[in-house]
């Protein structure tokens, strides 16, 4: 097993590439940030996704699907910063978290209501709402917490 501080050091290069790029490095990426071998960069990507964080690889392989609060495949929660859309929250609460890694900047979410299909949205600044579209929407999981774990996706 990796040492703690590795692991957080991965779990913080992971968070710093979605934020520059929108999307998940790979193994061999992670591999080449630290100086290792492909295999060891695996070891640490799949040391980490046993933390029981909720992050996931697609099944079978090992290439990350969601890394909270960010999702690598498409996702009806576009996010935009500062007006460019090119990442995918995991989930509408998770959405919400967004805003703290982009510091300084306007996060908007925008995403199909699950019930109605009408558009909702809203933008942050530094974990502050600036608008909501509807005005007053609020969020609503239509899951038991006790059950979240189960399907993180539909939660």
């Amino acid at each position: 097993m990796m040492g703690t501080s590795q692991l957080d050091q991965t779990y913080h290069f992971i968070i710093r590439r979605f934020v520059e790029t929108g999307r998940a490095p790979h193994y061999t990426d992670i591999a080449r940030e630290f100086s290792v071998s492909p295999d060891d960069g695996k070891h640490l990507l799949h040391e980490l996704m046993a933390v029981s964080l909720p992050n996931w690889l697609y099944p079978e392989t090992d290439q990350i699907v969601s890394f909270a609060p960010f999702n690598n495949l498409p996702t009806h929660y576009r996010v935009s910063v500062d007006g460019e859309q090119k990442w995918f929250a995991q989930c509408g609460l998770e959405s919400v978290a967004l805003s703290w890694l982009f510091p300084g900047k306007q996060v908007r979410v925008d995403a199909p209501c699950l019930a109605t299909g009408e558009p909702l949205g809203f933008a942050m600044r530094d974990g502050v709402f600036e608008s909501r579209e509807p005005d007053g929407i609020c969020m609503y999981v239509d899951l038991p917490v006790s059950k979240w774990f189960g399907n993180l996706p539909f939660a």
